[in-house]
């Protein structure tokens, strides 16, 4: 308690009793936003074990996991379900801070539908709807996700949105004005994400828009957490962060045209892309 008062994370007091502070505030289950999840999946087996390889992955590009455990990392959370419920909180903690930076800073006004790419339990999906109530969605997500997404965020509002589930490496539902995904194209390296970027490119609306919302890496080594974000996706999924070009490029190899960047309150960024 000592030790972690040092940096911040408790405050003792002149009677010797510790209490929390803003920054061990949020470590709490029922905190809003809680990175409980992120901080217990920062110290679990697989995640350190990870980290612990970095000059190997920075000396070849592969990914630990598929060393330490013979299998991807998503391969292995469908092994380790409980690990993967850890994960699920995680980017659900993190989702409650950018979600409504999402929704707060881009303006939905004449867009009638919209599909969530790779939208898990529906956080985000349920955030833009709910601050724009003349929105239909598509929450799509692999079977085993979106099979607990019913009863989560998007509950109250399931007379206005449909769950599908399936390959988005092949293809998304169709016929949507907006294709939107959050923390999705960081995950992978560049084949892949064309993959995706074209089926959303196949499936859209001819005056459609895809929005991708992930960090956008700026020149000059002024801090930023998307740099530390690029190792964590060099060492995990294979992914990276990517800067302005970067995104242009790869939209450009999907038919789509980098229209414009899009800051949000949070550390994210909405990469808007329409039709090439």
């Amino acid at each position: 308690m000592r030790a972690t008062a040092s940096v911040g994370v408790l405050s003792e007091g002149p009677d010797g009793k510790f209490s929390e502070t803003a920054m061990s505030a949020v470590l709490r289950s029922n905190a809003s936003p809680s990175l409980r999840g992120l901080a217990i999946m920062g110290g679990r087996e697989w995640h350190a074990r990870g980290w612990s390889r970095l000059e190997y992955c920075a000396r070849t590009g592969e990914q630990t996991l598929d060393q330490i455990y013979g299998m991807p990392v998503f391969e292995y959370f469908k092994k380790y379900p409980e690990e993967a419920q850890i994960f699920n909180e995680a980017m659900t903690g993190l989702s409650t801070i950018d979600s409504p930076a999402v929704a707060d800073a881009y303006n939905f006004d004449g867009i009638r539908s919209i599909v969530d790419v790779g939208g898990g339990h529906g956080l985000l999906l349920a955030t833009i709807m709910k601050k724009n109530p003349h929105l239909r969605g598509t929450l799509y997500d692999m079977p085993h996700v979106v099979d607990l997404a019913t009863n989560g965020p998007l509950h109250p509002m399931m007379d206005r949105c449909t769950i599908e589930s399936g390959d988005m490496f092949s293809s998304v539902p169709t016929g949507a004005d907006v294709y939107i995904m959050k923390h999705i194209i960081h995950d992978w390296p560049d084949d892949m994400c064309v993959k995706i970027l074209k089926a959303c490119r196949k499936s859209v609306n001819s005056d459609g828009k895809l929005l991708v919302v992930d960090n956008v890496i700026q020149p000059g080594n002024d801090f930023s957490p998307g740099k530390f974000l690029d190792l964590e996706m060099l060492i995990f999924p294979g992914g990276c962060e990517r800067s302005e070009k970067q995104f242009r490029d790869l939209f450009a190899a999907a038919d789509w045209q980098l229209s414009r960047i899009i800051r949000t309150a949070a550390s994210d960024s909405i990469v808007e892309g329409v039709p090439a």
